[in-house]
């Protein structure tokens, strides 16, 4: 079973758009997403600010995913992202997913494809692509 971590991107896209392919996480068999507080809060802030209507989706998506409170796990000190999204591979790590899903190819891009103690970091296309 793949447990998979959504980046607050993930979310606010997801919630978003009600069309969004990236609802099809939501149907996966033997997918357990999950996401943090701290990326929920995030995606929550965006669609205050860019899309409100949007927050009764992100309500009911959130009733599909296990949210784990804070970071319990560091990062590899070789590993270079922002400061605001080590607490995102933190989570993901502590949580002990197989997965990082994130559209993030600003702070994540160099990453996609590398798997960090234990977690590997993908597109949500790439990762929807590999369940087909």
């Amino acid at each position: 079973m793949d447990k998979v971590f959504l980046d607050a991107n993930v979310l606010f896209s997801a919630a978003y758009r009600s069309d969004s392919r990236l609802l099809d996480l939501w149907s996966l068999a033997e997918t357990e997403l999950v996401t943090s507080v701290f990326a929920l809060e995030e995606a929550r802030q965006n669609l205050s600010a860019h899309r409100p209507q949007a927050l009764a989706c992100l309500d009911r998506l959130t009733e599909g995913l296990t949210i784990v409170e804070g970071l319990l796990a560091s990062t590899p000190a070789d590993i270079e992202l922002a400061e605001k999204d080590l607490p995102i591979l933190a989570a993901a790590i502590s949580a002990s997913c197989s997965h990082l899903i994130t559209g993030d190819n600003r702070h994540f891009g160099a990453l996609y494809g590398h798997c960090i103690q234990g977690v590997l970091i993908l597109t949500p296309a790439q990762y929807l692509k590999s369940r087909a």
